[in-house]
């Protein structure tokens, strides 16, 4: 039976600044606001005869990329039963009941989420690393967990194990 080990990565550059709000019901929802979000990852791989997992700097820069993707944007689900979302060439304006909700095209993301929470967001990042390492067998990665911080005390995990 081969060792296993949980790395831990929570590095102080895993994080973005995002804004959004949080959708209740068909009427009520959030003001828009932003956070100072945070991103933690564990993977627990098999040790391998040279002492260690992998090079888990490929899982750093996937968590880098993650993070830069997001940061000084507005995040909209696109996938809200609340939420209609229409784009134009420069704009997006994101309609809730009878509110009309305008951003500039540069400044939104449109995520496939139900809604901009951590729970979300850790279950998101979580199908893009299992994507990105989850998938490369050589790596033997048998569980990745996600957490997603909005703020010191706040966050969600999402988990995936390897069957």
């Amino acid at each position: 039976m081969p060792q296993l080990t949980t790395l831990e990565l929570a590095k102080e550059h895993f994080k973005f600044s995002a804004g959004h709000f949080t959708i209740f019901s068909a009427t009520d929802r959030e003001n828009l606001h932003g956070h100072n979000w945070q991103v933690g990852v564990e993977i627990t791989a098999e040790v391998g005869d040279n002492g260690l997992t992998f090079d888990y700097a490929v899982a750093k820069r996937q968590a880098e990329a993650y993070c830069a993707g997001l940061n000084e944007r507005f995040l909209l689900p696109g996938r809200s039963p609340y939420l209609r979302i229409e784009e134009t060439e420069t704009g997006i304006t994101a309609i809730f009941g009878d509110e009309r909700l305008p951003f500039l095209r540069r400044d939104v993301l449109v995520l496939p989420l139900r809604n901009v929470t951590v729970e979300e967001l850790s279950g998101w990042l979580l199908g893009r690393f299992c994507e990105d390492l989850a998938a490369r067998t050589e790596l033997a990665i048998h569980a990745i967990t996600v957490k997603v911080y909005s703020g010191p005390g706040q966050c969600a995990t999402s988990c995936w194990q390897r069957p």
